[in-house]
């Protein structure tokens, strides 16, 4: 049986439309939670697939949250071994660590929103082509610099290093392709500090954004996702 780990940091933040993907191809998720399960008692190459989620927190703050070190220490050997790793957000941000690159607060300030992003030469020939022009939720306040032998795949204005490619085996996206109109009403409760603390975002604007934009996501989103997926397992998908 083909299995998919998925490392969760907050229950709200899933695998969205990908666990729909993976269902209708009979691979089986198992989901751990960050802080409450050992992830150091993972086998990093048991998984034919390691999805690490979003989160609050920075990728930085081992002294805060000790288990970040075992998720760099699993996603190390898991990227060196050339297994397959998507990392959504705080995941992507966790791959770039785990690879070289430093993770920090973005110098231009929060993104949180609906845009699209703009995809490189080398995004435009990869399965991120299917989000060519389309809106894509962004939520972060962090940024990664773009680890060596990593390859750019898009950007924002506000974000340069918005997706990056190691190989066929890792995909990491600072955006969220993954969400659905429906699965975002939990993100409007759960993140509901942040919003009433960031100027220029509210609930009512989110969940209008989100009416308007999310059909249209769910449909590429799925389509980039299972492109990668068919190539990361190698057409087992």
């Amino acid at each position: 049986m083909t299995v998919c780990i998925a490392i969760r940091h907050v229950a709200f933040e899933d695998l969205g439309t990908l666990a729909g993907i993976l269902a209708e191809q009979g691979v089986e998720v198992r989901y751990l939670e960050a802080g409450v399960d050992d992830l150091s008692a993972i086998d990093p190459l048991a998984a034919d697939l390691l999805a690490i989620l979003g989160g609050p927190i920075g990728a930085y703050e081992d002294d805060l949250y000790p288990f970040l070190a075992d998720e760099i220490r699993l996603l190390e050997q898991r990227l060196a071994a050339g297994r397959p790793v998507i990392g959504f957000c705080l995941g992507a941000q966790l791959m770039a660590r785990a690879l070289g690159g430093r993770v920090h607060p973005n110098p231009a300030g929060k993104e949180i929103g609906w845009s699209p992003v703009t995809l490189t030469s080398a995004g435009a020939a990869s399965p991120l082509n299917a989000l060519n022009g389309v809106p894509v939720l962004h939520w972060h306040g962090d940024t990664f610099e773009l680890p060596a032998g990593a390859v750019l795949l898009a950007s924002t204005a506000i974000t340069p290093h918005q997706a990056f490619s190691v190989g066929k085996h890792g995909l990491g996206l600072q955006f969220h392709p993954e969400v659905t109109a429906a699965g975002l009403e939990r993100w409007f409760i759960g993140h509901a500090a942040e919003i009433s603390a960031t100027t220029g975002v509210s609930v009512p604007d989110l969940r209008a954004q989100t009416a308007r934009h999310a059909p249209s996501l769910e449909k590429a989103g799925r389509a980039m996702l299972a492109g990668w997926l068919y190539d990361a397992l190698g057409g087992v998908v």
